[in-house]
């Protein structure tokens, strides 16, 4: 029997697994048998490991340029990574603590751990205060000020749109878009690498064209329900029409594609060393990718942007392909 002190919440009831079947309110249907949660794991399960793979994006700036070699480098970043993660996490325990409430009505999302109970509204509040101070100020003792400025504004525009932004037409799309732009960003803000116009404009526009056809794939899912139940879906995407957010997504990878192409090509020919252009060939590895990513776009089964590219071989290999290129352009070889 455990100990009363220990920190363990017992739940009446939970939603059974993905396969879990609907009650005859289409609701999903309740187990009848307790389940015990440990807090610290709630609080893990909270901050979303699986998102994680996100703050990877700390590394572009820096590969972009070069700079992975030196032992240095790869101990910053590490640290980078570790604050961004710690700042996204924060931002994920808070939009789940505000959105506890209608997370519940959702069929998906009641299974949250703040949602569901695993974790206290309150606890989640304090966890994501927490660990928010922690990453800035971590970023101003062992990084520099203008990445402790940078992962100020990042939290304050992804709290700004848990509480306000996400229900504004267009911003939201801006408001996430610009959260991958930022990880993008930090690295060659915390290593002080100049950051190419062409490398935030394909950040940019590559990261909105992935968010805006996620939403397009949500909208066309939700379309396609006989009977659609617009409490349990987000509110905004009532708002958009799938043709508008198809045109977004196309937009997107039209720039994205053109600028990359103008930064590939900008520093001219076939450098002094390399054996071929590697730079300008990896051009054809990026549009493969954006169109294989297209594809699922088009089919509106788009969902988080790692899930797309951890399952698809196809598109894994194409981008292995497009990283080898790179790195042969970088190392001019």
């Amino acid at each position: 029997m455990a100990d009363r002190s220990t920190t363990l919440l017992e739940l009446p009831e939970r939603p059974e697994g993905p396969e879990g079947q609907e009650g005859p309110e289409g609701r999903p249907r309740r187990s009848s048998q307790p389940r015990v949660v440990s807090l610290p794991i709630g609080l893990i399960r909270a901050a979303r490991p699986r998102q994680w793979i996100k703050n990877v994006l700390v590394a572009a700036a820096p590969a972009a340029a070069g700079q992975l070699v030196s032992l240095h480098t790869a101990a910053r970043l590490a640290v980078v990574f570790a604050l961004f993660t710690a700042a996204s996490a924060a931002v994920y325990l808070i939009n789940d603590a505000l959105d506890a409430e209608a997370d519940r009505a959702h069929p998906d999302k009641c299974r949250r751990p703040v949602a569901a109970g695993d974790v206290p509204v309150s606890v989640a509040y304090g966890a994501g205060a927490l660990l928010a101070v922690a990453a800035v100020a971590g970023a101003a003792a062992l990084c520099t000020a203008m990445t402790a400025a940078l992962l100020t504004a990042y939290l304050a525009i992804q709290l700004a749109y848990c509480v306000w932004l996400k229900h504004v037409l267009v911003v939201d799309l801006a408001v996430v878009t610009t959260g991958f732009l930022m990880r993008a960003m930090i690295g060659g803000v915390a290593l002080a690498i100049p950051l190419s116009r062409w490398f935030l404009i394909t950040t940019g526009f590559g990261a909105l064209f992935m968010v805006a056809a996620k939403r397009y794939s949500e909208a066309v899912q939700m379309a396609q329900r006989a009977e659609p139940d617009k409490g349990v879906t987000r509110a905004l995407l009532n708002e958009y029409t799938t043709g508008y957010l198809r045109f977004v997504w196309q937009l997107a990878a039209g720039v994205a594609v053109l600028a990359y192409c103008l930064w590939a090509l900008e520093s001219g020919g076939v450098a002094d060393r390399a054996l071929l252009p590697w730079r300008q060939l990896s051009v054809i590895a990026f549009i493969l990718a954006v169109l294989r990513y297209a594809v699922f776009a088009d089919r509106g089964t788009a969902g988080a942007p790692e899930d797309v590219v951890l399952r698809d071989r196809a598109l894994a290999v194409i981008g292995l392909v497009w990283a080898a290129m790179y790195g042969l352009a970088v190392a001019d070889l």
